[in-house]
């Protein structure tokens, strides 16, 4: 699950392959339960993953208590890696003109830009397990204001 920006994005993975998705432009505390609702009566969960962050904050703080809520009422696992995975490493906007850029490191910082930088995040066509971590923390970077 991408929750960064919008839209939020869903995808159900069979033997590591996306085999159907959700994209919706609803506000994240509206659209998770009624779309999880959908899924988990048609698919059966083994494993659930998401973009921790960086991103907006609200929506990560409400992915996150959601999917773990979820987590522990199935007793299924919880997996998590940063969103820069599903954007091709590009600039994700923090608020207005502040954009977080995370260099070569891994290192998380935030730039201003002069002109907006589109975000477009995507599923994966085959999940590779091997990106994520049990490390579900999210990524609450508030920049200053």
């Amino acid at each position: 699950m991408i929750s960064l920006s919008s839209p939020l994005l869903i995808g159900i993975y069979e033997n590591h392959h996306l085999i159907h998705f959700y994209e919706t432009k609803e506000q994240t505390s509206e659209a998770l339960p009624q779309l999880f609702q959908t899924i988990l009566a048609q698919y059966y969960c083994r494993k659930l993953f998401f973009a921790k962050g960086p991103g907006s904050f609200m929506a990560i703080k409400i992915s996150y208590v959601f999917l773990r809520t979820l987590s522990i009422a199935l007793k299924i696992p919880l997996f998590a890696c940063d969103g820069f995975v599903f954007n091709d490493n590009r600039p994700i906007r923090a608020m207005r003109t502040l954009y977080f850029l995370k260099d070569v490191s891994g290192n998380i910082e935030t730039q201003h830009f002069t002109e907006e930088v589109e975000q477009i995040f995507t599923l994966p066509k085959v999940l590779n397990e091997a990106i994520f971590s049990d490390d579900t923390t999210p990524l609450y970077i508030l920049p200053a204001v």
